[in-house]
């Protein structure tokens, strides 16, 4: 796993060197305080951590203003978190998305990470709680806690479900593989609604750009495109095809702006009315199997307890 300057990675725990303070100044927590890095700087902002607090508080704080905790033992009673927390050691999924993942990648393309973490039973039953996700925006990875990554997945949300269906899975534990075996079992019709309202959302900002700058962002333009022809595959095969890479030339050539956007409007409109004739001729199920997903988080929270 890539590290941040001095070790403060996801998941690193850190000491706050100053006071945390909330709306309108008031102090929420006191120099001192212990807490755990959710999110890491880009290289584009400012070198300011994300940190979640025992009491579900986030600050952001800058590299001055925290110290690595590494004798967590000697600085918090064992009641609040357990010891040695170690993100890599409960991570039971990871794969790459993104470009490469999509066939999309170029010369130029970044490696984006995203995975499952399981959080350890002590740090799932404390005070502390077991944060819902870890970004490490300098690795370009993403974790979600399992629960977190399941509700996502049930409500169809598309960046889970390639991430269920990336043809590039780089750690598997047997749990994992055993949630891979059942990923069919989180496919269902609002597929339609998410990738469909994701795509819609992503026009509605590329319009206003349009109207407010003249700009389009090219980018953003291909990846709508590429959301819309990734859900009508879905519910035409039961399955999240993530690579796209039979359209690859003509969405590169939208990603560069090498094509009039009104081409582009008559390829998403195109695209809009073959997700409906999609939707209306698909056999996944109204909703996905919620028990299923159930059964499983059970199971693995049971194995963590016990091991």
């Amino acid at each position: 796993m890539s590290h941040q300057p001095n070790n403060v990675f996801a998941g690193t725990q850190v000491v706050s060197l100053v006071e945390v303070r909330g709306t309108h100044n008031s102090l929420v927590h006191p120099r001192g305080a212990v807490g755990v890095v959710t999110r890491t700087p880009s290289g584009g902002e400012e070198s300011h951590f994300l940190v979640r607090f025992p009491d579900g508080f986030e600050a952001s704080l800058s590299r001055e203003q925290l110290d690595v905790l590494k004798h967590f033992k000697d600085r918090l009673p064992d009641s609040r978190a357990p010891h040695g927390f170690d993100l890599e050691d409960f991570i039971i999924y990871r794969c790459v998305v993104g470009s490469r993942a999509y066939g999309l990648d170029t010369e130029d393309s970044d490696t984006d990470r995203r995975g499952i973490y399981l959080a350890p039973a002590d740090l799932q039953w404390s005070l502390f709680g077991a944060p819902e996700q870890f970004e490490d925006n300098a690795a370009q990875s993403c974790y979600w806690e399992l629960q977190k990554f399941l509700a996502m997945a049930l409500k169809a949300n598309p960046n889970i479900l390639e991430c269920l269906y990336s043809p590039l899975p780089e750690k598997q534990t047997e749990l994992a593989k055993e949630l891979l075996g059942i990923r069919e079992r989180f496919l269902s019709q609002m597929i339609f609604q998410t990738f469909n309202g994701y795509a819609m959302s992503q026009f509605k900002k590329i319009e206003q750009d349009r109207r407010n700058q003249g700009e389009v962002r090219w980018k953003h333009a291909m990846h709508l495109l590429r959301l819309l022809l990734s859900g009508a595959a879905a519910l035409r095969q039961n399955r999240v095809p993530v690579r796209v890479e039979e359209h690859r030339d003509r969405l590169l050539a939208v990603k560069a702006g090498g094509v009039p956007w009104a081409d582009v409007e008559t390829w998403r409109r195109e695209l809009h009315h073959d997700f409906e004739r999609a939707l209306a001729q698909t056999r996944l199920p109204e909703r996905p199997d919620y028990e299923e997903a159930n059964r499983f988080l059970i199971k693995a929270r049971r194995a963590m307890a016990s091991a």
